[in-house]
């Protein structure tokens, strides 16, 4: 068996002889570091800092390392990005974008962004990702019917985060939303609350799933007879809409459980101006665990989706999907995770 000799490179470290080409993950091992964020930095993608751009670029020069020409003119046909449809409105998918591109940039991509408005809708998002030559699709709670979905994955690999498509050959990543309600309900019950409402998000899936959580968690409780669905959306301005409809009623519930910590806030700041106190007279809680929640002056009991994990699996699946060949569908369901703060208390008669 032959053995190729080493000679020491003056710059310190070793190189393999003449006839030997340096390669991309000389340099990674030189400066350790991945592959994936050397490549980054001679590829001149956005995203290393200074620092490191400066260490990679020295290292390639004292070993010597050349990018090969012809390899890079066949990635060129690459963009190697990853749309990613966002909605402007939502401090939850904020934070999902923040560990998205982390986790793109440990495999060598970049993401191109999209935005979903009031009044930019969700075809429109996706037509620009496409434009922007995305070679996968990271969806954050789409809401287009699931053949849609389907259809658009024929073109480029989709991965829907934090929605359930029953069927579906694309890829999924979510929470058991209906399992993080119950958690809220069961946590409101062992406080004393028998009579707790909802505020709901609406028609789509995810929606659905949190409302049937809410319902199966009273049920199981014994509290079917105290089950109150109230209409509402994503808003802050429907869950004030939702808190002032029971105020104008009389009948107030000892606790809300919102469709999302954005509804929840509107259910603070209603209760707040009618000067019921929270949680002396009524606990609140939310769903998402976003930044807004966090804030001293919310304290908001809700649900953590675990944004981290959602997006380092998003990106895994979309990798598998562009680099490894996969083909057959994958759903990650994580486990919600209650976080209890300031916004929910016992119960009083």
């Amino acid at each position: 068996m032959s053995r190729v000799s080493q000679q020491e490179n003056p710059a310190g470290g070793s190189v393999a002889d003449a006839g030997s080409r340096p390669r991309l993950e000389d340099v990674a091992a030189r400066v350790g570091l991945s592959t994936a964020s050397v490549s980054l930095v001679l590829r001149g993608v956005p995203g290393p800092s200074e620092r490191t751009r400066q260490r990679v670029l020295k290292a390639a020069a004292d070993l010597g390392y050349q990018v090969d020409r012809t390899a890079s003119l066949l990635a060129s046909r690459r963009s190697r990005l990853l749309g990613v449809m966002v909605d402007v409105h939502s401090p939850f998918h904020a934070e999902l974008v923040e560990h998205l591109h982390t986790a793109a940039e440990e495999f060598g991509y970049d993401l191109v962004l999209s935005t979903q408005t009031r009044t930019r809708d969700e075809q429109t998002a996706v037509e620009t990702l496409l434009a922007f030559r995305s070679e996968a699709l990271v969806l954050l709670g789409p809401v287009a019917p699931a053949d849609t979905l389907a259809a658009l994955h024929h073109k480029v690999p989709v991965v829907a985060v934090g929605r359930r498509i029953p069927g579906a050959q694309l890829d999924v990543v979510r929470t058991a939303d209906d399992d993080g309600v119950g958690q809220v309900v069961d946590h409101l019950v062992a406080l004393g609350h028998r009579s707790i409402a909802h505020v709901d998000g609406g028609k789509g899936v995810i929606a659905t799933d949190r409302r049937r959580g809410y319902r199966d968690a009273m049920r199981r409780h014994g509290l079917a007879e105290h089950i109150r669905i109230l209409s509402g959306d994503r808003t802050e301005r429907s869950g004030e809409r939702a808190a002032r409809h029971l105020l104008d009623e009389g009948e107030l519930p000892t606790a809300v459980v919102a469709y999302n910590d954005q509804c929840a806030i509107g259910v603070l700041a209603a209760l707040s101006r009618a000067g019921v106190p929270v949680p002396g007279r009524v606990s609140v809680a939310g769903y998402d665990d976003d930044a807004l929640s966090r804030l001293s002056l919310v304290d908001l009991t809700t649900v953590s989706q675990s944004a981290e994990d959602q997006a380092r699996h998003a990106v895994r699946a979309a990798v598998e999907r562009l680099d490894e060949g996969r083909k057959e569908p994958r759903e990650v369901v994580l486990a919600p995770r209650l976080v209890v703060r300031g916004s929910t208390g016992e119960a009083k008669p």
